[in-house]
């Protein structure tokens, strides 16, 4: 999956600030679990060369600034399909997941980019991948999310105050789903589309539904117009974009783009996605929609074809309704965690093959300099 979006807050991205509200994290060591099949710290282990073959990095946008990739310190533990991760203060949080062989996990990694460093915080209180994840006035909310591989959804919602170092539940979802993205716009929680039960079937959907924090409530609002999941989502300007994602499987990418108009409680479309994608990062950096990772292709009964990961970095400028392309990632990968911190973004973790079974610990950060 590659439940890419990154989801950040006008607020979460303005924060650069020292970290004075910021608990002090215990340091993160690598696990003493030996791995196999596994990236680690940007090296490849046991990767065939019918697997590398999956790296597809062409895009046929326009040329823009190239920018340039450099690595940052290696996650401690390879993982994927956390989806998504969140900023606040300057620090990058990242939530549930695929790792040391399992699919619920309960991890909570922070990194720092002015030390360059990763910290262990409070775990989620149960395991999970495909969580959605947003930040907003000193929380970081944790909603939603499948208990087995990519499938299973649990309705479980849980806020994290960042100063504290502890989390709580809150209301449950209306209904169970994973793979949602989450964004804030003017003070409420915006959690749209996703994938549902029954688990053997698995079914995208469109699903709009808000949470209001003051009330501990959630209402409906109108669902996307074509429902999907592991999506890219942001909210710039008092709009929510919703780009990219797949249909049930990511044999059915599509590259819409979406728009939702609050005042009118409606959707209008936008600039395609150039390539057609899901499981993608996205972020807002320098006024404009970066997307980069994401995975496509056919798996049938464990063998891949057609498969691709995606290492494009695409860029979207909302004043124009263009998109233009820049260096594409060093390292392809879906299901990452991305963020927008000061200058730069950051991409840790993700798949390196189609589907979920190879993770990676590789950590990749873009500038445009």
């Amino acid at each position: 999956m590659g439940a890419g979006a990154a989801l950040l807050t006008a607020p979460a991205l303005a924060q650069t600030a020292p970290h004075q509200h910021a608990p002090e994290l215990r340091p993160l060591t690598p696990s003493a679990v030996p791995y196999n099949n596994l990236f680690q710290g940007g090296a490849p282990h046991h990767i065939t060369p019918q697997q590398e073959a999956q790296r597809f990095t062409d895009s046929n946008a326009p040329a823009g600034p190239p920018g340039r990739w450099v690595a940052r310190a290696a996650m401690p533990i390879p993982r994927s399909e956390m989806a998504w991760a969140t900023a606040w203060e300057g620090r990058m949080h990242v939530v549930g997941g695929y790792g040391e062989g399992q699919v619920n996990r309960a991890y909570h990694t922070v990194y720092d980019p002015a030390a360059d460093r990763w910290f262990d915080a409070a775990p989620l209180p149960r395991g999970a991948n495909h969580v959605a994840v947003v930040a907003d006035a000193g929380r970081v909310y944790a909603l939603g999310g499948f208990i087995e591989q990519n499938r299973a959804c649990d309705d479980k919602a849980f806020v994290y105050e960042v100063a504290a170092d502890r989390w709580r539940e809150i209301a449950s979802l209306p209904r169970p789903r994973g793979a949602a993205a989450a964004v804030f716009l003017a003070g409420k929680l915006h959690l749209i589309g996703g994938a549902s039960d029954p688990a053997p079937e698995r079914a995208s959907v469109g699903w709009h539904e808000v949470y209001d924090p003051a009330a501990d409530k959630w209402e409906l609002r109108r669902p996307l117009p074509a429902a999907r999941d592991h999506v890219g989502c942001v909210t710039y300007n008092g709009f929510i974009h919703v780009v990219g994602g797949r249909f049930n499987t990511f044999q059915y990418n599509t590259d819409l783009h979406h728009i939702y108009l609050p005042a009118r409680d409606t959707w209008e479309e936008r600039a395609p996605l150039p390539t057609a994608r899901s499981g993608h990062g996205m972020v807002i950096y320098r006024d404009r929609f970066f997307c980069m990772g994401g995975e496509g292709g056919i798996l049938e009964r464990g063998q891949a074809i057609d498969a691709k990961v995606f290492g494009q970095m695409e860029s979207y400028d909302p004043a124009t309704n263009t998109w233009q392309k820049h260096a594409p990632m060093l390292t392809p990968r879906h299901a990452v965690a991305a963020v927008a911190i000061g200058d730069w973004i950051y991409v840790a973790g993700g798949g390196a093959v189609l589907g979920g079974a190879v993770q990676s610990a590789v950590h990749e950060a873009f500038t445009l300099g």
